[in-house]
């Protein structure tokens, strides 16, 4: 599967309506960027259960700057909503195949249970 631009628009969406999202957050004149496309995309086409989008941080800067990106690639990965991974800097192939394994590994109850967790602990 291709991957998908992600804008102000289609983000919600996109990630209620598919329990696996993979984000890159890039920009056309990052180096560092270029690099890491080629990775991404073999990763897209390997996990066809997993939605794997791109948002181009120059057109998006509100979008980008919802989740504090500061520095290009980051790399966000959403399951069920909630964000598990999220780190700056290209991954070498093995290391996106790795986190994308143990995100697909989870016990997701556990893990919105710990969300819930943490919501009733910040509200008090």
């Amino acid at each position: 599967m291709a991957t998908v631009d992600l804008t102000q628009e289609n983000f919600e969406e996109t990630i209620n309506k598919n329990s696996m999202v993979i984000i890159d957050f890039w920009a056309p004149w990052c180096g560092p960027c270029k690099g890491f496309a080629p990775v991404y995309e073999k990763a897209a086409e390997s996990h066809t259960d997993v939605v794997f989008a791109k948002v181009n941080t120059d057109e998006q800067q509100e979008l980008a700057g919802s989740f504090g990106i500061r520095s290009i690639p980051t790399l966000i990965v959403f399951r069920e909503k909630v964000i598990l991974f999220q780190q700056a800097g290209a991954l070498p192939g093995q290391a996106l195949e790795q986190v994308i394994t143990q995100a697909k590994a989870l016990d997701m109850s556990k893990v919105h249970a710990e969300v819930a967790a943490q919501a009733n602990q910040t509200a008090k």
